[in-house]
């Protein structure tokens, strides 16, 4: 008997031990972004990050974002990058327009830590709308929507949300959104 038990109980622990999670359609979800890693090497390991991840290698700022930091990053997911002006991301892939293609990277990043708890705090400390100074030197606005998700706001007005909040990097912090920030166009 106590053989039987211990096999049965063997049997359990290693069938959890090789067990898979599952997404809500039972499709295997598989852990992909791990805090130990950077933040270049995690946005690339994602499917649908991969061109903010090749952003970054065309505009040499690999040693920015694998720096120790920490840097807080607003990831776009691909699909956010539908919703920028006509010909835009088509002009960012053409060599002569890297200085811009680095503006806009740039604008996507703090210097700090700012988890969403940090963001809330500044928005409820400056009465509804706080205001970030991004690696680029550009302004970046957070407010609250109506159900109180956190709206960054671009310079040039666009809006875009948090969707996942508070990945941790050893270099920094990832959130998701939906959308692609867009710079103000500086004149040199």
């Amino acid at each position: 008997m106590k053989k039987l038990l211990l096999s049965v109980s063997m049997l359990f622990y290693s069938a959890l031990l090789f067990a898979q999670a599952n997404d809500k359609n039972g499709a295997p979800v598989i852990p992909v972004m791990l805090p130990t890693n950077d933040i270049v090497k995690n946005i690339s390991l994602i499917p649908n990050m991969s061109r903010f991840a090749s952003f970054i290698r065309k505009t040499n700022l690999m040693r920015t974002y694998t720096s120790r930091g920490p840097i807080t990053v607003f990831v776009p997911v691909d699909e956010g990058y539908t919703d920028m002006p006509a010909g835009k991301l088509d002009s960012l892939s053409k060599p002569g327009y890297i200085w811009d293609l680095t503006d806009l990277v740039t604008y996507h990043a703090l210097a700090g830590e700012y988890k969403l708890k940090e963001i809330r705090k500044q928005i409820n400390k400056h009465k509804g709308v706080a205001t970030f100074t991004t690696l680029s030197g550009g302004i970046l606005t957070a407010k609250f929507d109506s159900n109180s998700n956190i709206i960054l706001v671009d310079a040039n007005g666009g809006e875009i949300m948090i969707n996942q909040p508070d990945i941790a990097q050893n270099n920094g912090i990832i959130h998701v959104v939906n959308k692609v920030l867009i710079p103000k166009k500086r004149v040199i």
